[in-house]
């Protein structure tokens, strides 16, 4: 898997998340509460604090976790919740451990339809049906894996030509363009919320 990923807006984080399914998978866990490039560039900081040039599920996973917390922690952290995010990818490195073999590409590699795989990255631990969508759908946007059925799998996220999401960013103005529909919505459910009250 080599592919050309702008989500960190940062070359060499950029160029992590292209080649390694774990760091995508690792970014896309770290993508709340936080703007996506901080979330997307937390797996090349992580890299270059274990002193290697890619993500290991089997390490993380045995990794002492107060000294993997503590990693995550050092300045500048690698998510507004270090402790916690890193308890959360411990638990998704001991399930990728269990279930795959420590193999990230594992998880989409033979799933037969976007129901199946959708399936499959809802019961990843950390990913609900949003986060789960909008992996799916960057997947198949951007990853080339696109089994039968993976946009209707998607959901809305799924759709060709649109600005919602991680899936939907190619560049700085697609960066823009989906934060411009984020604050959009965030200001629709906000009026709806005064609306009903």
């Amino acid at each position: 898997m080599s592919t050309e990923i702008h989500l960190a807006q940062q070359p060499e984080a950029d160029a992590l998340l292209g080649r390694s399914s774990l760091a995508a998978l690792t970014g896309m866990l770290l993508d709340q509460q936080v703007p996506m490039e901080w979330a997307f560039s937390g797996p090349y900081t992580i890299t270059q604090r274990l002193g290697t040039d890619d993500l290991d599920a089997g390490q993380i996973a045995a990794y002492d976790p107060e000294a993997f917390a503590a990693l995550l922690s050092e300045k500048p952290a690698v998510h507004r919740y270090p402790g916690s995010m890193a308890k959360r990818i411990q638990q998704l490195c001991q399930f990728l451990v269990d279930e795959y073999g420590g193999d990230a590409t594992a998880v989409w590699a033979d799933a037969e339809s976007g129901k199946e795989l959708l399936a499959r990255l809802k019961a990843l631990p950390g990913f609900g049906t949003q986060k789960a969508q909008i992996f799916l759908a960057l997947l198949g946007k951007q990853y080339g894996v696109r089994p039968t059925g993976w946009r209707e799998a998607a959901g809305p996220y799924g759709e060709a030509n649109c600005h919602r999401s991680a899936a939907d960013i190619t560049g700085p103005e697609s960066l823009a363009k989906v934060r411009e529909f984020k604050q959009e919505a965030k200001r629709a459910a906000k009026a709806a919320k005064a609306g009903g009250n």
